[in-house]
């Protein structure tokens, strides 16, 4: 079993930072693509930003030069680090793996079960 377990989310104010970490766990052999997507009220999950095992990262445009995603691939965590929040930020954001175990023997998409974020303008 693999398990993405999300913290971090609560209330900011317009202007402030907060950071979000997703810690996966299990049988884990592999991880390739770690990400973060959002779902605000009434609407679609959406990307965040995406990081790839080596490094390289994909922001959505509204988040870019705001938002910062990295991972420490020895402790299968990836971060979300958040500035300059507006209150359109306000979402659950969810972590989502690509990740390969001894079990499924491919890479499988895995979400976590969501942290909201909440932006005071």
């Amino acid at each position: 079993q693999v398990q993405l377990v999300e913290s971090g989310g609560g209330l900011e104010q317009a202007g402030g930072s907060l950071r979000l970490s997703c810690s996966a766990s299990g049988s884990i052999v592999s991880i390739n693509v770690m990400g973060w997507y959002r779902q605000p009220p009434g609407k679609q999950r959406e990307l965040v930003a995406v990081i790839n095992r080596g490094g390289s990262t994909n922001y959505a445009d509204s988040v870019k030069g705001r938002f910062t995603i990295s991972r420490d691939n020895a402790k299968n965590t990836v971060h979300l680090q958040m500035n300059s929040l507006k209150p359109e930020d306000a979402a659950v954001y969810y972590c989502n793996a690509d990740i390969y175990t001894l079990t499924i023997r491919y890479f499988k998409a895995y979400w976590g079960q969501g942290t909201q974020v909440t932006v005071s303008s």
